[in-house]
């Protein structure tokens, strides 16, 4: 299970942000939601007049094409109610990469790329009909060439190919979906095509049920589809088009013009009508033209009605815009057969815009929001700011222009809302446009990171062409001392500063030289390549310059460093990339140009090195035709040119064969800007996203101005320490140390099996982002390493060129607590420096003043630091640096409440066993998370009780007990509406209230709403089985499974250990019918040998065994029984031929089975379970491990319940005697040691079972039974045969004495047992009759010639007199009734009434004393114990 933990560092400056795309969803308050040209998808908060960026939705690495509002959990809802279902956002870019945003946080559920064949997507539509099903409209650089598919938004598999090939329009300019019309087929739907000549063409959508969202390869090609309808085109016009409009009952198109607006019949293309804006302030012709148009509506909340018509509607409005900005509003309406418009209002354009700035419209409710785009070109680059206005279209000023009214200002935001960004523009009142960016707006970044991916700088290239090192953790030698504060330590500063580039920095990167390099005493470069077409590089340690290169005509884009495991001398070179279409090789020991590649058609947006074969692979885009070229790095000759959609075939094979499926920064080579979004990766189903990445097949680029770094291998460290405090890290200041060479060797070779526990990326310029590995961190496997190198990396050397000296010592022990001692301090380290970074800081002042006095953790000054949650394959969703942002992340997210807490906690805990000295601050840390946070902030999300319940298996114990702990603070107020039992469901809900199928706990839902809707369901009692049963059997993706790499199995799997915990633990607040629909199910998912799961069914099902689980199974149990020992002979054959990973799962299996599962069914049917046991010696061959098992879990129940078998324990101990058969010799072999340790176990538990000192010989005496038939049996255990049989009936007259008024004569038999210290006697003592019996069994070799089993009278008879507690005057009888109990009952009348023989034994066994003990004291006398106490001695022999 992973449960990454997303910190982000957030720079003084906004990233560019050109507007592209644009959705909104209506929730309370409502989001909105802008793509850009870079890939970066931000989310905007809409409150009052506050217009705020919430989160950076990072999934896609190129321009975003279209947005759309999609419902993945809904067939049949109706998408024009935004609170009937959990609405998604649905965004596709220009590479092909599909991504599916979920309600709440907006994390990413699913991130997929279209295949090749579909050319680049350019508008997505939702399908009415089907809302969790979209349209996504795709075309080539070849104009008539374009696809059309039906994606299902909860797979993002494509369900449908409507069409694929030429079609009769040119490039799409809008598409839209539409009924067609009733002559052709009532009631169907169309997908509607325009293109920028305003030609027009429909396609019949006639989706083939596919619900599941399996991928269909069906396509309809060429121009004879059967798809096809009709085309049409309009006169030619010299004006051009601008945009093109559908309504939305697909029966009116608005055609817009530079100057004018048509709008025509869809389905003939006649024009109906125009709007003329010539010489208006709207377009004068010259610097403002039209530039795009929307049609309103009146139910303007999210799609409104899917038919309503114009003829339906009285009016509708049309919105037209120019390219300053500037709107106008119509309103439509229909007279007789003509379109009849007026002007409503005018929104004025801005007053200030940059150099070039674009814009875009969209309705919200009863309000148009504008987005705008404002840009600036510092440092040759274009840089984009937005501004986000929001107009009523119902509100009005009383100023005219143009004879309409001004609108309404209702709110207004940007990037500036943010104190964080308020001071990086400057206003410059001779710039165009009046603003100006700040000359220190970053162009590119990367962090770094220390030796075992500790980071501790970000790289910053700023568009002045400087370059900056600023570290948040300060390693310098004035605070390596051990009373260094935490505050000096992490703070941002700038160490390091970089001149030279006279334009933008694009691209770094940072390099180690290998170990042997020859004379060259570099150890850390950073290399930089800038717009100025440099690539410079320089000396990380002491700062200076080394070499400018210009072997570029055109700005660098990206640098490529070596893949792990290239031969030398390629091991130290780098790749860069150029907009001339040249790809260089550069080597860093001889600073030249070694290899150039050149001829590519353009400047390549992905480069792939594979350094184990030799190979480059340049992939580039272009509008005419896709062109992959391989080069043979060693030779520099082209090997292959591939064109056309092979080309996207052939580069995700060639990195197929990579094993780069999935991303992971070591295959960058190391620590580099290249972005890890542009990578491709190749479907699999078969790899988990927890697939370890091969470091040594190759490293990967892309010519990108987002910049990303992973797992990057950098400087080593040295660690001190001193009472439990944080030990700080020193930089070592010495260039010549071969430590780093070993150091990248070390990480090198054990990339492929280690994990690393913090990482560092940057997906955009300037916004770093730090993701906690809590397994990596709870459990440092890789600080257990035996490896003498994995140590040094550790301590660097003090003396150039010096390795590391320590004291002889012949002592080895010393050695192993000097390595415990330095792993304890560097877990701690990472424990501290985690937390700084990941708790929320300044919302319980007293718990931060706390854990900053002891236990040394404060929050980084100097840094804005902001939350983020990791999504689907690398993607991520950071929230901007405010604390209201981070607390929306709390309030909207239960998954992420939920893995959060579950860090925080278990990293608490873990501390906890470290230092005991941090022990009350880590317990406050704890509490907080549980409960006080929720007491604080009451609006926030409780933790999904379903993620919790994954991690209830999890391989550490301090995650284990955290998630245990959290899901108990928060299961009383979470469970969900469906299993929430009526009796105690609330008016007016918690705020941690909430449930995955829930519609009630929604953030907007006032009080009385939620009343009623609670009124509401209760009323459905019929359906509560049946809604019961659809949750438990739910396949429903939920957010969190994808966040932990779970499966769509994992989600019931959850579902069903949820309800199963609420059960056992909370029967009261759940429904009474839950029990026996989930006990099938559980008992399924225990039979399922599902390595999250299993283990905590079989937990659950034994726990509540007795209360719950044995009314609801009954008499399945011995069948259940019988089905454990199966799977367990199962488990047993896979344990002998898996490896290690399955074995170890194997076996957690088979532990929580004959651990847990098994003692607790046989308590609940114990002669069921024996009966099963004694058949499986028949049934199983006699090495079986059932056997071992079933002697196991005897012992288990005789410890646990050893009432249970009192009145079968003759039936055990035949059993048990029946293993060591020597008759049997491969049982016997198998299960001798098993089986005597079973008999130990029953002598010692048992006072009436008795061994004697050799092992030799076993009596067993009934502990119940009728007091005329109480037997003893003697065994002899070698030849495991009967010897004898002793008569214990009572003595003359004491049955009749005994027996009362009650006729029953059920009573206890015998109390306790002994052999005499020669084997050849037993005495024993009965409670029911107060008496001792002594029996003489003579010899063994006699016993077994007789064999003899005719009962046998005791020798000696010895009453023992009442001990204290009976009165002295009691008669015998009296006191042997008070010690067989009162047999009369006494009803409501006062009648006495006998209770039948089955409640009788249960009420014996109840009362049952085991705690009776018989010791012999010499050869004569024996001493008599009760619970310690001793009664008596009494001589036996005379």
């Amino acid at each position: 299970m992973k449960c990454p933990a997303i910190a982000c560092l957030w720079p003084d400056s906004p990233p560019s942000h050109r507007i592209t795309a644009v959705a909104v969803i209506s929730h309370r308050p409502p989001d909105l939601f802008s793509g850009g040209c870079d890939g970066a998808i931000v989310r905007w908060t809409i409150s009052g007049r506050d217009v705020r960026p919430l989160a950076l939705l990072c999934g896609h690495a190129a321009e975003i094409a279209d947005l759309a509002v999609c419902f993945p959990d809904s067939v049949e809802i109706d998408p024009s109610n935004p609170f009937s279902s959990r609405s998604a956002l649905f965004s596709a870019c220009t590479d092909g990469v599909l991504c599916v945003w979920g309600s709440g946080s907006f994390r990413c559920r699913r991130r997929r790329k279209l295949p090749p064949w579909a050319e680049v997507p350019s508008f997505v539509a939702v399908l009415p009909s089907l809302p969790s099903h979209v349209c996504v409209a795709c075309c080539s650089g070849e104009s008539s060439k374009s696809s059309i598919l039906i994606v299902d938004s909860r797979t993002l598999h494509v369900v449908r190919t409507v069409f694929h090939g030429n079609m009769g329009v040119g490039m799409v300019k809008s598409v839209a979906i539409v009924p067609l019309v009733e002559e052709l087929e009532k009631g169907k739907q169309a997908v509607l095509l325009v293109d920028g000549n305003g030609k027009s063409q429909l396609f019949a959508l006639s989706i083939e049920s596919n619900q599941d969202g399996e991928a269909s390869s069906s396509k309809n090609r060429g121009s004879s589809s059967d798809s096809l309808t009709y085309v049409w085109e309009v006169s030619h016009s010299s004006d051009c088009v601008q945009a093109v409009e559908v309504a939305r009952d697909g029966k009116l198109l608005a055609v817009i013009f530079e100057s004018r607006c048509e709008f025509r019949s869809v389905f003939n293309g006649m024009v109906e009508s125009e709007i003329s804006l010539l010489s208006t302030s709207l377009c004068d012709g010259t610097s403002s033209t039209l530039t795009g148009g929307t049609f309103l509506y009146a139910d303007a909340r999210l799609g409104g009605s899917k038919t309503q018509s114009l003829e339906e509607a009285s009016s509708m409005s049309f919105a037209l815009w120019n390219s300053s900005g500037a709107a106008m509003l119509y309103s439509i309406s229909k007279l007789d057969t003509s379109l009849v418009f007026e002007p409503i209002c005018r929104i004025p354009a801005p007053l200030r815009s940059g150099e070039r700035s674009s814009f875009l419209f969209c309705q919200f409710n009863d309000s148009l929001v504008r987005l705008e785009s404002i840009s600036f070109s510092p440092g040759h680059l274009v840089v984009w700011k937005p501004s986000i206005t929001i107009w009523s279209i119902t509100e009005f000023e009383l100023m005219q222009t143009d004879n309409c009214y001004l609108s309404v200002l209702l709110g207004e935001g940007d990037f500036s809302s943010f104190q964080a960004f308020q001071m990086t523009e400057k206003i410059d009142e001779n710039a165009e446009g009046g603003l100006r960016i700040n000359e220190h707006a970053i162009s590119s970044s990367l962090v770094l990171s220390e030796d075992f991916h500790v980071p501790y700088a970000v790289v910053y290239g700023f568009y002045n062409g400087e370059i900056a090192v600023a570290q948040f953790l300060n390693l310098s030698p004035c605070t390596n001392s051990i009373e260094a504060s935490v505050q000096q330590r992490l703070n941002l500063h700038t160490t390091a500063n970089f001149s030279g580039h006279t334009s933008a920095v694009i691209c770094l990167a940072a390099h180690h030289m290998a170990a042997g390099s020859g004379d060259f005493c570099l150890h850390r470069i950073l290399v930089s390549g800038s717009i100025d077409c440099t690539i410079r590089l320089w000396d990380l340690d002491s700062g200076s310059p080394l070499s400018v290169m210009h072997h570029h005509i055109a700005p660098v884009k990206q640098i490529i460093l070596s893949p792990a495991r290239t031969d030398r001398p390629w091991k130290d070179c780098f790749l860069s990339v150029g907009e001339d279409g040249c790809v260089a090789l550069v080597s860093f020991e001889t600073l030249r140009m070694e290899r150039m590649f050149p001829g590519h058609p353009s400047c390549p947006s992905l480069v792939v090195w594979d350094g184990r074969r030799g190979y480059l692979a340049c992939f580039c885009r272009s509008d005419a035709v896709n062109v992959l070229i391989i080069w043979d790095v060693k030779t520099g000759a082209q090997e292959r040119i591939i064109r056309g959609s092979a080309s996207h075939s052939m580069m995700d094979h060639f990195c197929k064969g990579m094993d780069i499926n999935f991303i992971n920064g070591t295959v960058l080579g190391g620590t580099t800007s290249a972005s890890a979004m542009l990578l491709p990766f190749v479907e699999d189903s078969t790899q988990s996203q927890e697939t370890i990445i091969d470091v040594g097949t190759g490293a990967v680029s892309a010519a990108k101005f987002t910049q990303s770094n992973r797992k990057s291998t950098d400087i080593a460290e040295s660690y001190n320490s001193s009472k439990g405090k944080l030990p700080s890290l020193s930089m070592a200041c010495d260039s010549t140390s071969d430590i780093y060479s070993s150091s990248s060797e070390f990480t090198s070779q054990n990339a492929q099996t280690k994990k690393y526990p913090v990482t560092c990326s940057c997906l955009f310029p300037g916004i770093a982002t730090l993701d906690f590995d809590l397994s990596s961190l709870v459990a440092l496997q890789y600080a257990h390493s035996n490896d003498n190198q994995a140590y040094s990396h550790k301590f660097p050397h003090k003396n150039r060129g010096q390795p590391l000296q320590h004291e002889p010592s012949n002592d080895r022990s010393d050695s192993h607590g000097i390595q415990s001692h330095v792993k304890e301090i560097f877990e701690g380290y990472l424990l501290r420096f985690s937390l700084c970074f990941l708790h929320l800081w300044d919302i319980d002042q007293e718990l931060d003043k706390l854990l900053k006095e002891e236990m040394d953790i404060c929050k980084p000054e100097g840094l804005e630091i902001a939350a983020g949650i990791m999504g689907d394959r690398g993607s991520m969703t950071l929230m901007f640096p405010h604390l209201f942002a981070t607390l929306e992340l709390w309030k909207s997210s239960s998954e992420f409440c939920a893995m959060r807490s579950l860090v925080i906690v278990s990293l608490a805990q873990r501390m906890i066993g470290l230092y005991h000295s941090t022990t009350r601050a880590s317990s406050a840390l704890a509490a907080f998370y549980t409960r006080n946070f929720a007491e604080k902030v009451p609006d926030i999300k409780a933790p999904s009780l379903q993620l919790l319940v994954s991690f209830w298996q999890d391989p550490n114990e301090h995650v284990r007990m955290a998630a245990r702990s959290l899901f108990h603070c928060a299961a009383p107020r979470a469970i969900p509406l469906t299993l929430h039992s009526k009796e105690t469901v609330q008016p007016v809900a918690s705020p941690w209230v909430k449930a995955e199928d829930c519609t009630l706990s929604e953030s907007y839902q006032t009080p009385q709403s939620c009343h009623k809707t609670i009124e509401n369901s209760l009323k459905e009692h019929s359906k509560s089985d049946f809604d019961i049963v659809s949750w438990l059997d739910s396949f429903e993706s939920h957010d969190w499974v994808s966040c932990i790499g779970g499966s769509r199995q994992d989600a019931m799997s959850s579902n069903i250990i949820v309800a199963a915990a609420l059960v056992v633990w909370y029967p009261c607040k759940v429904k009474r019918n839950l029990a026996k629909l989930v006990a099938d199910r559980l008992v399924k998912l225990v039979m399922a040998t599902n390595d999250r799961f299993s283990a905590t069914a079989a937990e659950l099902l034994s726990e509540g065994m007795e209360s719950i689980w044995k009314s609801c199974l009954g008499t399945e149990i011995p069948l259940l029984v019988g089905d454990i020992f199966f799977q367990i002979e199962c488990i047993s054959a896979t344990l002998a031929n898996s490896v290690q990973h399955k074995a170890s799962v194997a076996t957690n299996i088979q532990e929580a089975l004959v651990g847990i599962l098994l003692p607790s069914l046989a308590v609940a049917d114990i002669i069921g379970f024996l009966n099963v046991i004694e058949g499986q010696i028949w049934s199983t061959s006699s090495d079986s491990p059932v056997h071992q098992a079933s002697l196991k879990t005897l012992v288990r129940v005789i410890r646990g319940s050893p009432k249970s078998l009192a009145l079968y324990l003759d039936k055990v101990v035949n059993y048990i005697l029946q293993t060591m058969d020597p008759g049997n010799l491969v049982m016997r072999k198998a299960c001798l040691n098993s089986s005597l340790l079973a008999l130990k176990e029953i002598a010692c538990i048992f006072p009436m079972v008795a061994l004697n000192e050799s092992l030799t010989r076993l009596a067993v005496g009934d502990a119940i039974g009728d007091i005329r038939t109480v037997t003893i049996r003697v065994y002899d255990v070698e030849s495991v045969t009967k010897l004898k049989i002793l008569d214990a009936t009572g003595p003359l007259g004491l049955p009749s004495l005994l027996e009362g008024r009650s006729s029953t004569r059920i009573a206890t038999a015998i109390s306790a047992l002994c052999f005499s210290p020669d084997g050849e006697g037993l005495v024993a003592f009965s409670e029911n009759g107060l008496m001792i019996r002594w029996w003489s069994l003579g010899t063994a070799w006699w016993e077994k010639l007789s064999r003899n089993l005719v009962p046998v009278q005791c020798a000696k008879l010895i009453f023992v007199p009442p001990w204290e507690g009976f009165s002295p005057n009691s008669s015998r009888s009296s006191i042997m009734e008070n010690i067989v109990g009162n047999d009369i009952w006494t009803d409501s009348e006062g009648k006495p009434r006998e209770s039948d023989e089955a409640e009788r034994l249960r009420l014996l066994l109840h009362n049952l004393d085991l705690s009776y003990r018989l010791q012999w004291v010499s050869s004569r006398n024996v001493l008599l114990t009760w619970h310690g106490q001793q009664l008596g001695t009494f001589p036996l022999r005379s």
